[in-house]
């Protein structure tokens, strides 16, 4: 009977092996020392609970959002929020004032840790802060004079406009001016009280302001009236916090939605807004 031999094992070689392991110990060794060698993940929450203080940047020539009353006291809807949010996390609250070019270089050079300051929701913005859900919606009218003649949007057309800079009202209405050839006719200012005195002064026929300013505009200033509603769609704006801190902005959402279940939302924007508060979904879109 034949005898069949088996196939002879096959035996590595056991400096081969050794090296592999060698390789394979190496590779998880210099995996953990980059793990290690990571930048831990900010976390806003835990800073502002252990610090016991928020800093909150605020426009205070925007009123009724934010304003300083006759003592030169921060106040306002977004001064209120800041509060609040403070109170919600048993610290005590500090305002940083701002003007609108300055709202996202307080975020991007850690100055404050929020900002509530009417800050319009773009991707262009997105790319260096993170935005909550949105907070508060406006939508832009035009403040003239009563004899400006002025008193649809059309009758814009040819007239010496202006607006704050870095506002969503200078974007869009640029946008408009621009197919209507009157770019040389608009004028950007610094922030609304100057836009106010431009009207005052008769340097522009026209200024495009957020329509929750045009009561106290009016009653402030007699020769003043509310103009037209602008065309583009209502400014939905949110809150501004460091853009890579998720567990800080998913707390932030949460106290927004918070604030309108409580009713605070519309308290706070019936005592400074003088009406019923808006909206904050976005048709088509949920929050």
């Amino acid at each position: 009977m034949p005898v069949r031999c088996l196939p002879r094992p096959v035996v590595g070689n056991r400096n081969a092996k050794n090296t592999q392991w060698t390789k394979a110990l190496s590779a998880i060794s210099a995996f953990v020392l980059v793990g290690l060698a990571l930048p831990a993940f900010a976390d806003t929450l835990d800073d502002v609970v252990a610090a016991g203080t928020l800093r909150c940047a605020v426009v205070l020539d925007f009123p009724p959002m934010g304003y300083r009353d006759p003592d030169g006291t921060p106040q306002g809807f977004d001064v209120e929020y800041c509060k609040d949010l403070a109170a919600s996390l048993d610290v005590s609250y500090e305002i940083l004032p701002v003007t609108w070019p300055e709202r996202v270089p307080a975020i991007t050079e850690d100055k404050v840790d929020v900002v509530f300051g009417g800050t319009s929701i773009t991707l262009e913005r997105a790319r260096q802060v993170g935005f909550s859900i949105p907070y508060a919606v406006f939508f832009a009218q035009a403040v003239v004079a009563p004899d400006s003649g002025i008193e649809t949007f059309d009758d814009l057309k040819g007239k010496r406009v202006g607006a704050a800079a870095s506002t969503l009202q200078e974007t869009e209405f640029l946008k408009i001016a621009e197919t209507w050839g009157t770019n040389e006719l608009y004028q950007s200012l610094a922030n609304e009280a100057a836009v106010v005195e431009a009207l005052a002064n008769g340097d522009i026929d026209a200024g495009i302001v957020t329509n929750t300013e045009i009561a106290p505009l009016v009653e402030q200033y007699p020769d003043l009236k509310s103009g037209p509603r602008m065309p583009w769609p209502a400014d939905v704006t949110a809150v501004a916090a460091p853009r890579t801190d998720v567990s800080w902005l998913n707390y932030i959402n949460l106290f927004i939605v918070d604030q309108v279940r409580s009713g605070r939302y519309q308290e706070l924007w019936q005592r400074f807004a003088n009406g019923d508060a808006p909206d904050l979904t976005v048709p088509g879109v949920s929050y």
